[in-house]
């Protein structure tokens, strides 16, 4: 009984959790400074950003394609980036909760070898 309501109280933690990392995702993205973030501010200061690879590994990537900085390719500026946010975090979530599920099977593995094996 006990079990089922932590579970239950962890789902809805999940939930609004996930829910308010979209909100901020999709809806204060679009607020986000233009200014250059640290490291191309860094570049800009010594001078030395003109410098960067022609043929950069990123431009390389699968993902270079959709994104284009912090938006997507080829979708209308005003919902561009919001719609990056969205996908991100979605993203991000999704790979966070594949690890957990991923570490939680190994260590309940564990247990039930350690306790097979006295």
């Amino acid at each position: 009984m006990t079990t089922n309501n932590s579970q239950e109280r962890n789902r809805a933690l999940i939930i609004g959790g996930l829910g308010i990392a979209l909100l901020i995702g999709v809806f204060l993205s679009p607020f986000a400074s233009s200014d250059p973030d640290g490291l191309d501010r860094v570049s800009q200061d010594l001078k030395f950003e003109d410098k960067a690879i022609e043929d950069a590994p990123a431009r390389k990537l699968p993902f270079y394609g959709i994104f284009d900085e912090y938006a997507l390719r080829g979708v209308p500026e005003g919902i561009a980036t919001p719609l990056a946010g969205l996908i991100g975090t979605l993203a991000t979530f999704g790979l966070a909760w594949g690890i957990g599920k991923l570490v939680i099977r190994r260590s309940n593995t564990e247990e039930i070898s350690d306790r097979n094996n006295p």
